[in-house]
């Protein structure tokens, strides 16, 4: 799945100035513990958390997850964004619960009906 569609199917409003539509969605994961993430994530997965500090970008871009969600509401900071921006790591927000996200993400992306 492209990050375009994930984008459409979550209605995840786009944060940062720009994003390769094209660059391909092969999971998710979710985590607020940074070396967790930079422990289990993988490469173009795409990464629900609540945190919002510029040290999400670092982990994201080393990596190389396709982007970075940030869920129930949290404010991003302009800094965050700003260097997400010069990093190229999407950062989508979206009022819906992490538990509610990763749900419709994993059903989305293996296409299972209420299978979680």
């Amino acid at each position: 799945m492209t990050l375009l569609e994930l984008r459409e199917k979550l209605e995840l409003k786009l944060l940062t100035s720009k994003m390769d539509e094209n660059r391909q969605v092969e999971g998710g994961y979710a985590s607020d513990l940074l070396s967790w993430v930079m422990a289990h994530a993988r490469e173009n997965q795409v990464w629900v958390t609540i945190q919002s500090h510029q040290n999400i970008v670092a982990v994201a871009s080393l990596l190389g997850l396709s982007g970075i969600i940030v869920a129930e509401g949290v404010e991003v900071d302009e800094n965050t964004i700003k260097k997400a921006d010069d990093e190229n790591i999407p950062i989508f927000a979206t009022p819906k619960p992490v538990y509610e996200i990763c749900g419709i993400l994993y059903n989305i992306l293996t296409g299972s009906r209420g299978k979680c």
